[in-house]
């Protein structure tokens, strides 16, 4: 995958929940939720701000991240599903 997000953005996969709830109930794919919880494949070079200084990301390639439900624009690379996202849409970086 040879894609480089611009500026503030991140390029995510989706880290994809458990198949049974805790009650051993399977759930089926049409019920489930997109997870919020995702994995960092690239970022940008950082945020440019009004007087022209860049700003370094905190987020780093491999990080964890949780963001927020209807958060990015989600696109098809590779045949694979993955999430753009800006910096300031990322809730938590996951330890």
């Amino acid at each position: 995958m040879k894609v480089r997000p611009l500026h503030d953005r991140l390029l995510v996969r989706r880290i994809e929940e458990k198949e049974a709830a805790r009650g051993g109930i399977i759930i089926p794919d049409t019920a489930k939720e997109k997870p919020m919880e995702g994995k960092v494949l690239a970022v940008g070079n950082g945020r440019v701000l009004d007087n022209g200084t860049k700003v370094a990301l905190d987020v780093k390639v491999g990080d964890t991240v949780l963001f927020g439900k209807y958060s990015g624009s989600e696109i098809k690379i590779d045949g694979e599903e993955v999430v753009i996202v800006r910096e300031d849409e990322v809730l938590a970086i996951m330890g």
